[in-house]
């Protein structure tokens, strides 16, 4: 009987538990989706309906030609281009750099290979910010790289891949060695181990790695701005987006600054729910076996 109780008194104290974890989701989630469905919906409304305020999320008159002027009021074509380019070029590179690197420090024993890798921990939680963009604005300016979106590509590309890095080491520490040494017995160069046996295993924590620098590119903001200051032709949507907010008449334009927030949010929220699937077995991969 006794133990009966017991079980009985575990099972309602689970059950609360669990009660208990899904209202706070459920408030986390509700926390992380009013700020999307208010700019979506926003972006349906008057201009004046915006600045009154009020609670109402959805509008009372949906206005679709705040989308049409803020594709032509803003050159969204040309912007859409250029987040484009900008994005899938850092995240190319990003996946070449990082995968080689976690690769060589997971596999090659060499001398200062700790060392570069407790550094590259360190530097996780370190982040410079604003304070290296004159320097790096001056010295692109220096090599001629202003006039472009190199730059930033570059500069994008080759900050902040401490916590990629992390994730492509952890991942390739569950890949068995067994692998590299049977190639080896086949004649396979290390770089030829990394093309032919390690890029197609590591398909999951790569896509994720992928998701996370195309969602960086498409959402980056002080960069381009700082380095497009001269040449609008070369902003991307985010820098885009914020110069519609003076299109109206005296007053800011929220209604069409909010249709080009959701020009810009659509996308990279259709890319997630194509890959989620990818995303988060390449987290849980990385993160429980490395």
């Amino acid at each position: 009987m006794a133990r009966k109780k017991s079980g009985a008194v575990k099972s309602t104290a689970t059950k609360i538990q669990n009660l208990l974890i899904q209202i706070f989701l459920i408030f986390v989630m509700m926390l992380t989706i009013y700020p999307i469905l208010y700019v979506i919906l926003g972006s349906f409304k008057g201009n004046q309906e915006l600045l009154l305020g009020g609670i109402n999320l959805i509008p009372r008159k949906f206005i679709i030609s705040n989308y049409t002027e803020a594709w032509t009021l803003g050159n969204f074509g040309v912007y859409t281009v250029n987040s484009i380019v900008l994005s899938i070029s850092i995240m190319v590179l990003t996946l070449v750099i990082t995968s080689m690197a976690g690769y060589c420090l997971a596999r090659k024993k060499f001398w200062g290979s700790r060392v570069i890798y407790g550094l590259l921990l360190i530097f996780m939680f370190i982040n410079v910010g604003s304070v290296s963009l004159r320097p790096l604005f001056e010295l692109s300016v220096k090599v001629g790289m202003n006039k472009s979106l190199l730059s930033v590509i570059l500069i994008s590309t080759g900050t902040a891949q401490a916590a990629n890095i992390f994730l492509i080491r952890g991942f390739m520490n569950s890949i068995p060695k067994e692998l590299d040494e049977a190639a080896k017995i086949d004649g396979c160069t290390f770089f030829q181990i990394y093309c032919r046996i390690i890029l197609p295993v590591l398909k999951p924590i790569l896509a994720t790695v992928g998701l996370l620098s195309f969602r960086s590119g498409w959402n980056e903001y002080i960069l381009p701005l700082v380095f497009t200051m001269s040449n609008e032709k070369l902003r991307p949507l985010t820098v885009g987006v914020v110069q519609l907010r003076n299109a109206g008449d005296g007053a800011a334009a929220w209604n069409i600054m909010f249709a080009g927030s959701t020009i810009a949010i659509v996308p990279i929220i259709v890319i997630y729910m194509f890959f989620s699937k990818h995303f988060m077995e390449g987290m849980t991969s990385g993160a429980v076996k490395g």
